[in-house]
C-alpha cells in the first residue's frame, strides 16, 4: 500500500512538473490563406491590391450612374445601370480567369513532357523545374522564373512549389506541383510514368472541353444578346421626354425594377446550363 501510494504520489508531481520539464512546441504561424477577392485578381493574372478593385467598383457604378442620371432623368434606369456597372470588373476579372485556365489547360501537357525529358537525362528535380525558366510555353514562364528566383535565395524546393502553385494559380497545375513535391520528399522511379499518365489525360481532358465548349458556345451569345437588347431600347426610349416621363411613374418605375430582375435570373440560368464544371483546386 506504502509503495502504491509513493507511486501515485510521484506520477502527481512528474505531471505537475510536466509544463515546465517539456514545454509545447510552438508551432510555426500558419500564412493567412488569401480572401476571394485577392483569389481573383490571382487567378486573372493581377496582383494588384484588392481594395484598388473596390475603388474601381464603385468608381465605375457611380460613374456609369451618374451618366444614365444626366442623359434620361430617370432614377431607377440609372440605378440599375449603376448596379450593372459596378458587377462590370467582377466579370471582366472573372472571363479573364476563365480565358486563363483554358489557354493554360492546353499547355500543361508540354510542360509534362519537358519534366519528363529532363528526369530521364538525370537532372535533378529542382533543376528540371527551374529550368522550365526558359524551356515552357512563354504564358507560364513567368511563374517558373519566380520559382527559379526563390529556389536559389533559399534553397527550399518545397517552399518555392508552395510559391509557385500561388502563381499558377490553377489546379492542373496544382496537381504537377504536388507530384513533384511527393516525388521529392519519398523518392521513387515512377515520376515520369505519373507526368506521362497525367499529361495524357489532361490533353484528353482539354479536346473534349474544347469540342463541348464550341459547340455550346452559341448559349452563351442568346444569353448576352437577351440580356442586353431590351435595356438598349428602354434607353433610346428615355431619350425622349415622353418616354422618360412614362417610366418616372410608379407603374414604370416598377416595370424597370422588375424588368432588371427577370433579365438577371434568365442571364444567369441560360449560363448555368452552358457552363461546364471546372476542376476545382483542391491543394491550395
Amino acid at each position: 500500500m506504502t509503495l502504491l501510494l509513493g507511486a501515485l504520489l510521484a506520477a502527481g508531481l512528474v505531471l505537475a512538473a510536466a509544463p515546465w520539464l517539456w514545454p509545447a512546441r510552438e508551432e510555426a504561424p500558419r500564412a493567412p490563406r488569401p480572401g476571394a477577392v485577392t483569389r481573383l485578381l490571382r487567378e486573372a493574372g493581377f496582383s494588384a491590391d484588392p481594395r484598388v478593385l473596390v475603388v474601381t467598383v464603385i468608381g465605375t457604378g457611380l460613374v456609369a450612374g451618374a451618366a444614365a442620371w444626366l442623359s434620361t432623368g430617370t432614377a431607377a434606369f440609372a440605378a440599375v445601370v449603376t448596379v450593372a456597372a459596378a458587377a462590370a470588373p467582377i466579370v471582366f476579372l472573372r472571363s479573364r480567369r476563365q480565358r486563363l485556365l483554358r489557354l493554360r489547360r492546353g499547355l500543361w501537357p508540354d510542360v509534362c513532357d519537358l519534366l519528363i525529358a529532363s528526369i530521364r537525362v538525370g537532372m535533378p528535380l529542382p533543376d528540371a523545374v527551374a529550368g522550365l525558366e526558359e524551356a515552357a510555353p512563354t504564358p507560364l514562364r513567368p511563374a517558373f522564373a519566380a520559382f527559379s528566383r526563390d529556389l536559389h535565395a533559399t534553397g527550399r524546393f518545397d517552399a518555392a512549389a508552395v510559391n509557385l502553385k500561388d502563381a499558377l494559380a490553377d489546379p492542373v497545375g496544382d496537381r504537377i506541383v504536388e507530384t513533384l513535391r511527393m516525388a521529392r520528399e519519398v523518392g521513387g522511379t515512377e515520376l515520369s510514368a505519373v507526368l506521362r499518365a497525367l499529361s495524357s489525360s489532361v490533353r484528353a481532358e482539354a479536346a473534349l472541353r474544347a469540342e463541348v465548349e464550341a459547340r455550346q458556345s452559341w448559349i452563351r451569345g442568346a444569353a448576352v444578346l437577351g440580356a442586353v437588347a431590351p435595356w438598349v431600347i428602354l434607353c433610346l426610349l428615355l431619350l425622349r421626354p415622353e418616354g422618360a416621363e412614362a417610366y418616372t411613374s410608379p407603374a414604370g418605375v416598377a416595370l424597370i425594377v422588375g424588368g432588371a430582375a427577370v433579365s438577371f435570373v434568365a442571364f444567369r440560368i441560360m449560363l448555368r446550363i452552358g457552363r461546364l464544371p471546372e476542376p476545382r483546386r483542391w491543394f491550395r
